[in-house]
């Protein structure tokens, strides 16, 4: 595989918070997936009017919210109503991040961020499956975010990562290099938190290896076989792959 650097990937041109294309990631086979298909990022809940044409000027027809009711309710999302835009919300959080007894925040607080991506896997897993066939089937730009692009919106791209082939090494490089991307917007809630929950808001590499080491012993090292467990067909995952991987 080629050299890594996910700087290559950062996309400094639109207003959102960690915002990268996923193209340009080098795979298995001297491969690379493709560029122009996916851009991840934070929430756009903070752009502007001239801010949110831009994103639709640089080609985004697609937005996949991953955040939950709750968190789309309080905040909104430009592009909820936004004719140009096709948008989905499809939650990977079961309750209310910003809820004071919130029963799966407490779970993270008392935990790992990557035990809760394997809650992600093992009770989402419908809704995994449910954001690759739209990110199969739609064209020009999808753009799919949570609220910092770093949690779950790093599930999503992992797994399109592990669909193609990319490293293990690079998977998890893609991953940890979130908080340096957001560590400057982070900080003032970071500073806010006591020491044993500021670990949310990090992206430390342990979380993405617990993860992976969840796709290894449980479907055996491809996460085609959870989409398969959860309804995607291997026609819809082959087709995912052709539209993925460039030469």
């Amino acid at each position: 595989m080629g050299t890594y650097n996910p700087d290559s990937q950062l996309v400094k041109d639109l207003a959102l918070i960690n915002c990268r294309e996923l193209g340009g990631m080098p795979l298995a086979g001297g491969k690379t997936f493709r560029s122009g298909l996916f851009l991840r990022s934070g929430s756009p809940e903070w752009l502007k009017p001239d801010q949110i044409d831009a994103v639709k000027a640089y080609g985004v027809k697609s937005v996949i919210d991953l955040r939950a009711t709750d968190e789309l309710k309080g905040t909104g999302n430009p592009f909820a109503e936004d004719q140009d835009v096709e948008f989905y919300n499809i939650p990977l959080f079961n309750g209310d991040p910003n809820g004071d007894d919130d029963k799966t925040m407490e779970f993270i607080i008392n935990h790992t961020l990557g035990d809760y991506y394997v809650i992600i896997a093992e009770e989402m897993g419908d809704r995994l499956a449910e954001i690759m066939r739209i990110l199969l089937n739609c064209s020009g730009l999808t753009l799919f975010h949570c609220a910092h692009g770093k949690d779950r919106t790093g599930v999503v791209a992992a797994i399109l990562y592990l669909l193609a082939g990319a490293s293990r090494e690079n998977i998890v490089k893609n991953y940890s290099i979130s908080y340096e991307y957001l560590k400057d917007f982070l900080a003032p809630s970071i500073a806010k938190l006591p020491d044993n929950m500021k670990h949310i808001l990090k992206s430390d590499a342990h979380n993405m290896e617990t993860f992976l080491d969840y796709i290894d012993s449980k479907w055996n090292g491809d996460a085609a076989n959870l989409l398969i467990a959860n309804g995607l067909t291997e026609s819809e995952i082959a087709a995912l792959k052709t539209k993925i991987i460039a030469d």
